[in-house]
């Protein structure tokens, strides 16, 4: 196959140069000097006989060209990447594959534990590597960067494939000797107590249940800011403040700390956690016997609270 002379290794600097529109960044991605960068980058240039990356007033913008090979190379590095790591059969007990999932801390605390005994009992040498959740998730999946997002089905996007882990629903959390709340919470009382909340990421991201209350009308006087769900509980004992978060995790922790877990004094929309893959791992046998322990642990979290 002639490539004109072209150096596929160059292509992973060009993917991430395009995706950064920047020299520095690029090589500190990909543990090059700036010097060797730039020269990429030359090389680039003069393969595609086009500039790629212009400078514009105090930034660098995609020239049209490259703008048209982000896509397809994308596609090109994640199908070598599949290549690369394609066998004619899969064997977990002698597998060294990694993996990598983004997903919350609430969902890590309930369904992890699980499918990671089980993988290891499995296959003992397989990595597993949790990332909590970060600003723009579905682009570190298109990117092939990680091989799982697990997030509620409304934060998904793209036409990657999908399926359901387990279905929660938002319940109010208060501590057990809070004396302004008895067995029921009216929505007056709710807006009316101080409030632990979470924001995500950066950008510093509103939860779902801060959205859905804004959209409604309804404004929370937020006293306390968690950095994630399974510090919320522990944040209101020895006060009056209500945590509203997932029903499933609230019952997780009244197993270690006082606390009662209430109905919400509004209805709210179900959560359903979703796992979505790169559709081209799709077919990857390491994928499909991963997918198969999160899905049944799943199915297994969802029956025990049922039964309960």
């Amino acid at each position: 196959m002639d490539f004109r002379g072209l150096d596929l290794n160059l292509l992973v600097m060009l993917d991430v140069l395009l995706e950064e529109k920047n020299i520095t960044r690029t090589g500190e991605r990909i543990h090059l000097s700036q010097s060797a960068t730039s020269g990429a980058l030359s090389r680039l240039r003069y393969y595609f006989k086009d500039e790629l990356l212009v400078q514009v007033g105090n930034r660098m913008v995609l020239t049209p060209l490259a703008e048209d090979l982000v896509r397809p190379i994308k596609d090109l590095l994640m199908q070598a990447s599949l290549v690369a790591n394609k066998t004619s059969a899969f064997e977990p007990s002698t597998s060294t594959r990694r993996f990598k999932f983004v997903l919350s801390d609430y969902v890590a605390t309930l369904l992890m534990p699980t499918v990671i005994r089980r993988a290891y009992q499995q296959a003992p040498s397989v990595q597993i590597e949790l990332l909590g959740l970060m600003d723009s998730p579905n682009e570190l999946l298109e990117r092939g960067e990680v091989d799982f997002l697990i997030l509620p089905e409304d934060y998904l996007s793209g036409p990657h494939p999908t399926a359901k882990m387990f279905v929660d629903e938002y319940a109010c959390v208060v501590w057990k000797n809070n004396p302004d709340v008895g067995s029921k919470i009216s929505m007056e009382q709710y807006l009316n107590a101080g409030h632990v909340s979470i924001l995500f990421g950066k950008q510093r991201s509103q939860s779902f249940d801060d959205m859905f209350l804004s959209r409604s009308g309804f404004t929370r006087r937020v006293e306390v800011v968690a950095m994630n769900y399974s510090l919320m509980p522990h944040l209101v004992i020895g006060t009056s403040r209500i945590a509203t978060m997932h029903r499933k995790l609230a019952y997780y922790h009244t197993q270690h700390l006082p606390l009662r877990v209430l109905d919400m004094p509004l209805a709210m929309p179900k959560i359903v956690e979703t796992v979505q893959w790169h559709e081209y791992r799709d077919k990857d046998p390491a994928h499909r016997w991963l997918r198969g322990l999160l899905q049944h642990a799943g199915q297994e979290l969802d029956a025990a609270v049922a039964s309960s």
